[in-house]
């Protein structure tokens, strides 16, 4: 099978030379989403609303792809402040089902594009 390049308006779009997403067979890869508003193309004002558009930009990745949140195997997190570790765990507490979260990787980093407080990448397999 192919690879098959995954593409909505839902999300914002690349900010560079690579896709949203790739699906290969089964698994999907999503590129790193950041808490950017698709419309206007600019990033919410708080951590919190950066966290809960980037886990809604993933969603609209995976729906055009027929994918869902209990598809996400891992995800890879970055913020520029571990501070607000707690409000992503409460985030993603209520995302996914009590039975079942994604393996995580979680790194404070210096900087993110745009100035983004968070960047979330994610794999999904069906």
């Amino acid at each position: 099978m192919a690879n098959r390049t995954i593409q909505t308006d839902s999300a914002p779009a690349a900010m560079g030379a690579y896709s949203q997403g790739v699906q290969s067979g089964s698994t999907l890869y999503i590129s790193g989403q950041l808490g950017l508003d698709p419309k206007s193309g600019l990033l919410l004002p708080t951590f919190s609303a950066q966290a809960d558009q980037t886990f809604t930009n993933i969603r609209f990745i995976l729906e055009e792809a027929e994918f869902n949140l209990n598809d996400v195997v891992k995800v890879t997190i970055f913020m520029t402040d571990l501070a607000d570790f707690g409000v992503l765990n409460k985030l993603m507490g209520n995302l996914f089902a009590s039975d079942y979260y994604p393996a995580r990787s979680t790194v404070q980093v210096l900087g993110l594009p745009k100035g983004g407080l968070i960047e979330v990448d994610a794999i999904a397999i069906r």
